[in-house]
């Protein structure tokens, strides 16, 4: 395993962490999107947030020399993609960061089922993506 995993994982605890102690708050990304939307006085502490992945990931790219990430895909293909992932986070009530991260941490049954199920489904796309179609 590597150390930039080790350390983005116990990153990514301390940020949960501190969170939900300091503001209340669990660290589920699509909720964190969502509130961005709401009234002002509500809205500002998650566009902060926001603007802090932003800027870890504009920080790790600047230290590490990465390129970035590169979408082999067409954006009319990313699109639906992504307002199917949107729509599956709400229908779930949460994404993988509220219910794998934070969820599971406070030992939430709800969000353990959810995290079995999409990890399932996830298991069973690679399987189907790579020994089934050769993908």
């Amino acid at each position: 395993m590597s150390i930039n995993a080790i350390l983005g994982g116990v990153c990514i605890g301390i940020g949960a962490m501190l969170l939900m102690v300091l503001n209340g708050r669990i660290a589920g990304i699509s909720g964190i999107v969502y509130q961005s939307f709401d009234e002002p006085r509500r809205r500002n502490w998650a566009l902060f947030f926001l603007a802090g992945l932003c800027l870890g990931v504009v920080i790790h790219l600047w230290a590490s020399g990465s390129p970035g990430p590169v979408f082999d895909k067409p954006i009319t293909t990313l699109l639906p993609g992504a307002f199917l992932v949107g729509l599956g986070t709400r229908m779930g009530s949460g994404c993988t960061s509220g219910h794998g991260i934070c969820g599971i941490g406070r030992f939430s049954g709800r969000s353990i089922v959810a995290t079995i199920v999409f990890m399932g489904s996830a298991f069973i796309t690679v399987f189907f993506q790579s020994l089934v179609w050769g993908l």
